[in-house]
């Protein structure tokens, strides 16, 4: 069911979400959602008055999920559960924010170009299939950090994307040590490391992405990804590539995975 051009006719806010949505709700009834676009893990919604009225200073919605939250569009809404903590009813359905955490966010922002909008983007790197992502500008904004590479990826600052399994699978594939200081990685093995990232993304996307709890997509179809890495969620496992063991260490906060014999530092 298509959301642009539909019309708004009421919002609904449950508990508080990570940041407060910034707006009255009652003043996004009578907008028309724009076309959606994605930064990241980031969604814009713009907003306008008229439908087609959209451009760069279209004021919106910044939504973020989160860790655990996910976006469906109701034809029929349901009363809302224990952790549906947002609503935009529109004549074409109602988009709901479900949200067990409570770590996702919907804020209202005068223009995609400007706070709080611009602000929570701008640290974001380019997108990993961005052409303009070449591998001596991936190499340049890794230089500048001296964090553990893995911890750099997750960030998002040199590229968007690299999620923690995709990190872990990507530098097991360019054989890269996790713990290894960014600002050390060499020319060559950041044009592999990049390589290997897209690749894994690239085979992610394929599959339908990662489930690890209850996921699924937006025609209920859980991802598959994780049924093929190679060393996340694999600790004790003998690697493929060599026989050594898979390691599991944590890095700010989130289980690594790695083979020793292969990633080197």
């Amino acid at each position: 069911m298509p959301l642009r051009a539909a019309r708004v006719l009421a919002a609904r806010l449950g508990k508080p979400l990570r940041w407060p949505l910034g707006t009255a709700p009652e003043r996004l009834t009578g907008l028309h959602v724009g076309p959606v676009q994605r930064r990241g893990k980031y969604l814009w919604l713009p907003l306008h008055a008229t439908p087609g009225g959209w451009d760069d200073a279209t004021p919106g919605l910044l939504m973020h999920l989160g860790m655990s939250g996910s976006l469906a569009l109701l034809p029929q809404a349901r009363l809302p559960g224990p952790h549906d903590h947002f609503d935009l009813v529109t004549t074409q359905g109602t988009l709901r924010l479900n949200d067990p955490r409570r770590f996702g966010a919907v804020v209202w922002s005068p223009a995609l170009g400007l706070a709080p909008a611009a602000t929570l983007l701008r640290r974001l790197g380019p997108e990993p299939f961005d052409p303009a992502l070449t591998p001596e500008r991936f190499h340049a904004e890794l230089q500048r950090h001296r964090s553990p590479l893995k911890t750099v990826l997750l960030s998002g600052v040199a590229v968007v994307g690299a999620g923690n399994i995709y990190a872990c699978e990507a530098l097991f594939q360019a054989g890269i040590h996790p713990a290894l200081r960014s600002d050390k990685l060499s020319r060559p093995r950041a044009a592999r490391l990049l390589a290997a990232l897209r690749d894994t993304l690239g085979r992610a996307l394929d599959l339908g992405g990662s489930t690890l709890r209850d996921f699924s997509d937006a025609h209920g179809m859980s991802g598959a990804f994780q049924h093929h890495a190679a060393v996340y969620g694999r600790e004790g496992q003998d690697c493929a590539r060599c026989g050594g063991q898979v390691r599991r260490v944590v890095q700010a906060q989130r289980s690594t995975y790695f083979c020793a014999g292969c990633q080197r530092r």
